[in-house]
């Protein structure tokens, strides 16, 4: 019985580092404008985070402000990658859960939307999650740096 050969290198059809590139940049691009949004509109949602229960609720808004900023520029750039994309898919897991939690909602339309809303963050932790997985990998057009 022969056992599959796993591809050892990531990257290697032709056109895969450039589409690789891309998906950074939509991605990483998207999440550090969701966490500059948190500075933008610091008011607007600290008093959701206050609806919602969050403790220290302007902090909250401020911190995961700055770990979507960074977490973004860091997937974008493939500099600090194991922080970043660990920072972006812990802040969505748990904003998912706790910011979005539709089944307690009963108006319809409201409800609807918090669903909308937490099936986006678990996708996009999902996708945070992708890139957290190739940290260890070369990855072209990256400053590769971090500290693991």
């Amino acid at each position: 019985m022969t056992l599959p050969v796993l591809q050892s290198a990531v990257f290697t059809s032709p056109g895969a580092s450039e589409v690789f590139l891309l998906a950074r940049l939509l991605f990483g691009g998207v999440v550090a404008f969701m966490g500059l949004n948190h500075f933008l509109n610091a008011e607007q949602m600290t008093g959701y985070a206050e609806m919602k229960g969050l403790p220290v609720p302007g902090f909250s808004v401020l911190a995961s402000g700055a770990m979507l900023v960074l977490g973004g520029l860091s997937i974008i750039s493939g500099a600090f990658v194991v922080l970043g994309a660990g920072a972006v898919a812990l802040f969505l897991l748990v904003a998912a859960v706790t910011m979005h939690d539709f089944w307690r909602v009963e108006d319809a339309e409201r409800q609807q939307t918090e669903m909308t809303q937490f099936l986006k963050n678990v996708t996009m932790a999902g996708a945070a999650l992708a890139f957290l997985a190739l940290a260890g990998a070369p990855w072209q057009y990256a400053l590769d740096v971090g500290v693991l």
